[in-house]
């Protein structure tokens, strides 16, 4: 992207509204701003961070909208630039013509993401802050826009920032000392060095264990309802989401395909899939489904094998637990209140639990059992860093190669330089979370994925 351009685009959503944001950025905006917009009291000069009314006016004098303008001088701005924001009457009309007006005057359409491009160029966010601009754009729930508030705050980042400390502070020392090849390095400072790495790569391994409970609040979690036909799905989804969403019969294989819908249990976004009753079958519209069925099962964060208490278990429901191994597993009896004797515990040593999707008995325990799993206990403290980004795990992932390699040179009293060639790719991977170390191809990537405006 070049910078240097001076850049508008809308910063509301499309659709007609009251109001709209249109945002400039770069060194010419004030002066775009007053070739086109009159001030009601004709002030020549606007303060910084004030808001004014006036009327816009195209080349032919006539009046194009009327408006509130605020001028925002450099560095006391999102992208750290001269910006001006110029709220207009929203609709759709009015934004494009707007827009045709200062394009003619040689503003340029902003690309997606290029505010906060900006901003991260000129060092008012680092990389893992700007991503957290476009979460919390998309956030989906309560949970998923804490996170991104969090990490646009700088959470993840003081924490990438203090890793990189420790290590620089680790090379440092040994370069020193690699300039002084006729002594050696203390025993002290190797010490040192051990205990620092041991306790980063501790660190650094506690905050990936995260990773999948941020993606889950951030992304959302599936969660596939198996079972043997007839078994009380369709009527558990319909009773979880609060609405008849799915087909109920007293009809064996009802549903032949399966019925995907969202919801939030708990601030988690949640995506539930009740799917083709497991079972042999000769219709092929059937078999269709409980193949897609099984496709499913090894995509799932979790697996809900519903179990119809009102009848003594088969193998036919030994059969979907089969089908769901190597899974996460709630055992759920639907029915409950037409329940006959049964040992709860058939199943194994799974969460179980009792529900009546008719009268709503234990649906609240289910929901809590659900947010529990899927959250476990890493959203009890502020303190708590989650990872959200894929892209944050796998560069941790690979930071801790190189570290776990310089902690072994540094107890075998290995080569200092084989000791500053680990540390050194150790701080590449964190720079790639920051953004110090970050490819404009991968940038590029990042950015593509804002919407234009931000």
């Amino acid at each position: 992207m070049n910078t240097s351009d001076t850049i508008i685009a809308p910063a509301t959503g499309s659709g007609d509204a009251g109001i709209a944001i249109i945002r400039i950025s770069g060194a010419d905006s004030l002066s775009a701003l007053f070739r086109f917009f009159t001030p009601t009291g004709r002030q020549t000069e606007l303060q910084s961070h004030r808001l004014y009314h006036g009327l816009l006016r195209n080349d032919s004098d006539f009046v194009v909208d009327e408006v509130m303008a605020v001028y925002m001088a450099a560095p006391h701005t999102y992208t750290r630039e001269d910006v001006v924001e110029i709220q207009c009457h929203g609709g759709q009309q009015v934004i494009k013509s707007i827009l045709k007006l200062y394009q003619s005057f040689g503003i340029r359409l902003a690309q997606p993401g290029e505010f906060t491009y900006r901003a991260f160029m000129n060092g008012r966010l680092d990389l893992s802050q700007a991503e957290a601009v476009s979460q919390l754009i998309h956030a989906k729930t309560d949970s998923s826009r804490k996170l991104a508030i969090k990490q646009m705050g700088g959470g993840l980042s003081r924490v990438i920032y203090n890793f990189s400390s420790q290590l620089k502070h680790i090379l440092v020392l040994t370069e020193a000392w690699l300039d002084f090849p006729e002594e050696d390095l203390p025993d002290e400072d190797i010490a040192d060095f051990i205990a620092v790495l041991t306790d980063l790569k501790s660190k650094i391994l506690t905050i990936t264990e995260t990773y999948s409970c941020g993606r889950v609040l951030t992304e959302g979690a599936s969660i596939l309802l198996v079972g043997q036909p007839n078994a009380g799905k369709s009527s558990l989804m319909n009773a979880l989401l609060g609405e008849d969403r799915a087909i109920v019969t007293d009809v064996p294989g009802t549903t032949r395909d399966f019925l995907e819908e969202g919801l939030s249990i708990d601030g988690v976004p949640v995506s539930l899939v009740d799917t083709a009753g497991l079972r042999t079958s000769s219709d092929i519209v059937e078999i269709e489904g409980i193949r897609r069925t099984e496709e499913k099962i090894s995509l799932a964060d979790l697996v809900l094998l519903v179990v119809d208490s009102s009848r003594t278990p088969d193998q036919l429901d030994f059969s979907a637990l089969e089908s769901c191994s190597g899974r996460p597993i709630f055992v759920v009896y639907t029915k409950i209140d037409k329940a006959i004797e049964l040992d709860f515990n058939t199943f194994g040593a799974f969460p179980v639990y009792r529900v009546s999707s008719k009268t709503a008995e234990g649906l609240d325990s289910l929901r809590h059992g659900i947010s529990s799993f899927l959250k476990k206990d890493y959203t009890t403290t502020d303190e708590t860093v989650l990872l959200t980004e894929s892209r944050h795990f796998e560069a941790l992932q690979r930071c801790l190669e190189p570290i776990g390699r310089a902690l072994f040179c540094c107890q075998n009293n290995a080569d200092l330089e084989l000791i500053a060639f680990d540390i050194r790719e150790a701080l590449y991977f964190l720079g790639q979370i920051s953004g110090e170390t970050t490819t404009e191809d991968i940038l590029d990537d990042i950015f593509s994925g804002f919407c234009i405006g931000k």
